[in-house]
């Protein structure tokens, strides 16, 4: 997918007759990410080689995307998940909907949020960015205006209405598009429910340095106050790959001090270390006990927070080998 989307925009870039992108999800879906189970597959049969280079035209794509230099309106009308969110949340204008569900689900197959999402996830409110990367938690498109990953909140009813306006409208300026775009955008306001009303507990929890002492803090909190938000997230991080979860709450901290060039380039390094299987398996794990055999749960290496050791993080964070090239971005378009 990144290397046709990859020729398709840059042919794009240098045509007078394209004035602006739209990028759409055919069906119920945006996009839900990647096609994990045949990079499973591929990691079974050897083939290394052809995995890395799906992610590394996938992370260039992104970065191309980035820093495009037309107008690039992505409608998040339904599931906008992992990789939909590396090819949507880094353009300049995103559309959420009533029917959008976002989320970064990749830490729950033993991965980590990638596609340029330890920039993105680092910059949210509070401290959201680490309670979406470590939980897999979904947002509402309300929630994702609300929070800043949508530009614009549309209902599902009027996107109809928009694209064909779209058609009609000749907008090689951002200025001109935003007018636009905002003169069909709706106020959005997140349900009772919704996490980003918990913001007070969250960054009270998720604030902590490391993944135990916002586990314990979590369940201090339950315990004190009998919250179920607080009794479901302390279950979800149980459930998840302790292995995982530190490289991710590590990764998206230090997303905060990095560019996004620098932060695809390290999430890079990260899954090569991930598909290799030589620190953990715990990627091959995750796909195979949740998408193939569906035998929940995995069999996380090491099993509990407890007995990850701090250089086993360390070696998903090490500088590539000399024989190993880094990843290749693009030049701007």
């Amino acid at each position: 997918m990144g290397h046709r989307l990859a020729k398709l925009y840059e042919s794009w870039a240098n045509d007078p007759v394209v004035d602006f992108i739209v990028l759409k999800g055919n069906g119920r879906a945006f996009c839900a990410g990647g096609d994990v189970v045949r990079l499973y597959r591929l990691i079974n049969e050897g083939k290394i080689e052809e995995c890395k280079d799906c992610f590394r035209t996938f992370y260039s794509f992104v970065y191309l995307l980035s820093t495009y230099l037309k107008p690039h309106v992505a409608i998040l009308d339904g599931i906008t998940m992992g990789g939909g969110a590396g090819i949507s949340v880094h353009g300049s204008f995103r559309i959420a909907t009533d029917k959008t569900v976002f989320a970064t689900p990749e830490v729950l197959i033993g991965l980590h949020p990638d596609a340029g999402a330890s920039y993105y996830l680092s910059r949210l409110p509070g401290c959201l960015g680490e309670y979406l990367g470590l939980t897999g938690d979904m947002l509402s498109g309300e929630e994702m205006l609300a929070c800043g990953l949508a530009t614009h909140y549309s209902p599902n009813a009027s996107i109809p209405l928009i694209e064909e306006q779209l058609g009609k409208l000749a907008a090689k300026d951002f200025s001109v598009m935003e007018t636009f775009l905002t003169s069909f955008g709706q106020t959005a306001n997140p349900s009772e429910r919704s996490v980003l009303h918990r913001m007070n507990t969250l960054n009270k929890c998720f604030g902590h340095a490391t993944v135990e002492e916002i586990v314990d803090s979590l369940e201090s909190e339950a315990a004190r106050t009998k919250d179920d938000w607080c009794i479901s997230t302390v279950r979800k991080l149980r459930e998840a790959p302790p292995l995982s979860l530190k490289v991710s709450l590590r990764s998206i901290r230090e997303g905060r001090f990095r560019t996004l060039e620098q932060c695809l380039d390290r999430e890079y390094r990260m899954t090569l270390r991930a598909i290799s299987r030589q620190i953990s398996n715990d990627f091959c794990e995750g796909v195979r006990a949740r998408l193939v055999d569906k035998c929940f749960p995995p069999k996380w290496y090491p099993p509990c927070l407890e007995q990850v050791p701090e250089d086993m993080v360390d070696a998903y964070f090490a500088l590539p080998d000399a024989y190993e090239p880094g990843l290749e971005l693009p030049s701007k378009l």
